[in-house]
């Protein structure tokens, strides 16, 4: 593999949770290959979750990032914010929905993943991002609040000074990091197999890995709310023909649904 790279991490972070490793995740909401990656993301969790904490890094370069930021924090009211469309705004939004905890950082980002994916929305435009935190139930009128503030352009560009600080040219790109500080992180750039992500946990904590139970699927989907049959079928270390009929026999007994993307199929829980 040719895109390994020691690194060091940046001295402004804050110390890592009690989990041995820290994962930098760094993804350019712009670019299908951050998006294609979470497939990998998930499968780590599900399987290792125990060992490593994860911090996305939102990695757009935009050449016109100050003058959007201005505009959006020069807005005194969401009224004037409606039909703002700017490739900026996914990032601020993410960044926006993090003032409210990681938690709910998270959520966002998942969910504007499945507005991206599924239903082919404009995640550029403002009427979009705000209908993400309405449905993610954030706070609404923190998040608008928060959206047109200086802290949340402030954070992204947080984001893009770890970027250039830590060398990363590729998105995606994963960084490794153990609990000992004065050690050097791992930057892996571009996407490669599970196995090879895996193989970097294993090495980073010197020990064989331990893999969790896999969780019910009603579990799974809870917890990533969207799923492709080869994804359930990674996760649970099964073929896509076994990962479609257990979603289809979910499917008959009210569970899940599938939801027919332009170019693949989905499933998610049963709104009721």
């Amino acid at each position: 593999m040719n895109h390994l790279q020691l690194v060091s991490e940046p001295a402004s972070q804050p110390a890592s949770c009690s989990k041995p490793v820290e994962l930098y995740v760094f993804i350019d909401l712009l670019h299908p290959d951050s998006w294609s990656l979470h497939s990998t993301i998930k499968r780590l969790e599900v399987n290792y979750g125990q060992y490593f904490s994860l911090r996305f890094i939102l990695s757009t370069e935009l050449s016109s990032l100050n003058v959007a930021c201005h505009r959006i924090n020069n807005c005194t009211s969401q009224e004037e914010l409606v039909d703002l469309t700017h490739p900026v705004l996914p990032s601020i939004a993410v960044k926006a929905a993090e003032l409210q905890g990681k938690k709910a950082g998270y959520r966002y980002l998942m969910k504007l993943h499945e507005y991206y994916t599924i239903d082919e929305k404009s995640v550029l435009s403002c009427n979009t991002l705000t209908e993400i935190a309405k449905e993610v139930l954030l706070d609404l009128e923190e998040f608008e609040t928060d959206f047109r503030s200086l802290e949340a352009s402030r954070s992204f560009q947080g984001d893009l000074c770890i970027t250039r600080e830590m060398g990363v040219q590729e998105v995606p790109s994963f960084v490794f990091f153990n609990e000992n500080i004065e050690d050097e992180g791992l930057k892996v750039s571009g996407t490669y197999s599970f196995e090879v992500y895996e193989h970097i946990l294993s090495e980073m904590l010197d020990i064989e890995l331990i893999q969790n139970q896999p969780p019910t699927i009603e579990e799974l989907f809870n917890k990533f709310h969207t799923l492709s049959v080869k994804e359930v079928a990674s996760i649970y270390n099964i073929s896509e023909k076994a990962a479609e009929r257990e979603l289809k026999k979910n499917m008959l007994q009210q569970k899940v649904e599938r939801i027919n993307c332009k170019n693949h199929s989905l499933f998610r829980l049963k709104a009721y």
